[in-house]
């Protein structure tokens, strides 16, 4: 009892003295002997220490210390997973400054740091979910026995947009094949539905969710509402023109970053394109120049960004829409952080809303065609096959294969090689039973994915204060307009209304609900007389708040 008593409650059950001691004494070791964790960085170290967690923390939250430190409780036997180059060098980089053995795992650097982590040499090991998906990595990495893996940039993860990494969705199998080592996984933004669909994904439904409020209340929100294409670009051309300091202009496609680089380059703008398609050495040539302040405005797709951790940008520009909420959130993140004034506009055509709609559109593979290419690269378990003889094979069309490779992936049924073959993966389970699990979770992300551009009209078009639309759909509710956006510059700042539940026909952001036909969801946006719901199986749906009070359609779950 007394033991017990003396036990601190932290955000997923009960702490022990003794773990509390070792993590001041890791505090101390990583940050300094009169340092302290900051309220969020503590909340997920303790939440670590007891379950798979994911941490959702404000950019420069101090990541990295969470868990160095929670790691360094654990047994030091850490895994980190990036996504970037330059993110595993500054880890590495911050961690060794810290005293902290690290060392990395990628395309820059050899076996040497993995060698040195397997004999204990090293505490930390920083790499990527694509060296993870080599078996022979795979199988060092096992004799090993990390005791946790971190999951940095998690929200990569859920993203299943048009340059997604599919050896993401292989981090749950990797898990699994470590031992099944504590998850602490890692991100600035993941809306609530995207933090479920992290945790399934990574194989850890049951973890402990710690969340720090998201906002950028230092950041102003502006929507433009053009229908022209030629007259969209100009606007973009001239607000970057007249913008100060440095700034970053996100695009969809590799062509236009291209060609809006050009004309802001010809007006006199330090401007550079950057994209995935380009080679490695142009990208870091572009990103370094920008970090150094050699370059004022980089113009980019998605691709750009994580790991960017430069406080001075003042702007972000948005010249197509995004593909989801999520990801216009993280992006406009990279303004701001050294706490000064910012501001993000979005270019608004409602025509572009069909291109997100296009990169989840197209024709699915079904379960029978799924299960031919399973048993495929089962007959080819090392060298794999050519991911396009596989669908010939399969009587299904490249683009068809390309959309379930992730789902095939995150399923254990396969792994993918380089030069786009793919191999067998760890699961033995019965072809067809994989390919039909894979088929559903393939339906199931296109739902997610069209559905996800509904939200991004809904903000862009919505009336109302514009951050509470953003924050509501990152389940974070908000009462009160934020005096900092467009809308509320003109005075339209909306009603959230009187709201006591769904129960009684009056939806609240955030609440968990119930349809007869579509099933369990939970309501994302309040706006007027309609109701946004995310439904578990058929994804966003937009309700008259009217005709849910008549017939009541939407009960408390």
């Amino acid at each position: 009892m007394n033991d017990r008593a003396t036990e601190v409650e932290g955000p997923c059950g009960p702490v022990s003295p003794e773990l509390l001691e070792a993590v001041d004494a890791a505090t101390a070791r990583y940050l300094g002997a009169d340092a302290a964790l900051r309220d969020g960085q503590r909340a997920a170290v303790l939440a670590a220490l007891a379950s798979d967690t994911l941490a959702v923390l404000p950019p420069a939250a101090g990541k990295t210390a969470i868990y160095a430190i929670t790691g360094d409780v654990l047994g030091r036997r850490t895994v980190v997973v990036s996504p970037t180059l330059s993110l595993h060098r500054d880890q590495v980089a911050h961690l060794r400054d810290a005293g902290v053995p690290t060392g990395a795992l990628n395309s820059e650097v050899g076996r040497g740091d993995l060698e040195r982590f397997v004999a204990g040499e090293l505490e930390v090991l920083v790499t990527s979910p694509e060296q993870l998906a080599r078996p022979d990595v795979l199988a060092a990495l096992r004799t090993a026995a990390p005791t946790l893996v971190a999951v940095d940039e998690a929200h990569c993860v859920s993203d299943w947009g048009p340059d997604f990494r599919p050896d993401y969705l292989a981090l749950g199998p990797v898990v699994r094949a470590l031992g099944s080592p504590r998850v602490l996984a890692l991100t600035a933004t993941a809306s609530a539905p995207a933090r479920e669909e992290i945790l399934d994904l990574l194989g850890i439904p049951d973890a402990c969710v710690v969340v720090r409020d998201v906002d950028r209340p230092n950041t102003h929100l502006a929507v433009r509402l053009l229908h022209d294409e030629g007259a969209k670009w100009d606007q973009v051309v001239e607000t970057v023109v007249a913008a100060e300091g440095a700034g970053i202009v996100y695009v969809t496609t590799r062509g236009h970053t291209t060609l809006v680089a050009d004309r802001l380059t010809g007006a006199g703008v330090s401007a550079g394109a950057y994209h995935g398609g380009l080679p490695k050495k142009d990208r870091q040539r572009v990103q370094d120049a920008f970090m150094a302040g050699e370059l004022d405005v980089v113009v980019a797709t998605s691709a750009f960004g994580m790991g960017i951790d430069k406080p001075d940008v003042r702007w972000v520009v948005h010249g197509d829409v995004p593909t989801s909420i999520d990801a216009y959130h993280q992006e406009i993140g990279r303004a701001g952080r050294d706490g000064g004034s910012a501001w993000a506009v979005l270019f608004h055509r409602p025509q572009d809303l069909a291109r997100p709609r296009l990169f989840a559109s197209g024709r699915d593979a079904r379960a029978a065609a799924l299960a031919t290419v399973v048993e495929a690269v089962r007959l080819h378990r090392e060298e794999g096959v050519v991911q396009s003889e596989l669908a010939d094979a399969a009587g299904v069309s490249k683009a068809a294969l390309a959309r379930a490779v992730p789902a095939l992936v995150v399923g254990g049924s396969a792994r993918q090689l380089p030069a786009r073959r793919l191999g067998a993966g760890p699961c033995e389970d019965p072809a067809i039973e994989v390919a039909k699990a894979a088929a559903e979770l393939v339906v199931r992300s296109r739902q997610r994915q069209v559905s996800k551009v509904e939200l991004v009209r809904r903000y862009a078009e919505g009336g109302g204060c514009r951050r509470r639309t953003l924050l509501e759909t990152l389940g974070e509710p908000r009462e009160d307009p934020c005096g900092f956006c467009d809308h509320c510059d003109a005075g339209d700042v909306g009603d959230p209304g009187g709201r006591s539940g769904a129960s009684h026909g009056e939806p609240t952001p955030g609440e968990a609900v119930a349809h007869d036909e579509w099933g369990r969801g939970v309501v994302q946006t309040v706006e007027d007389d309609t109701v946004v719901v995310l439904f578990d199986e058929v994804g966003y749906r937009t309700l008259s708040i009217p005709v849910v009070r008549e017939r009541g359609l939407l009960t408390s779950a």
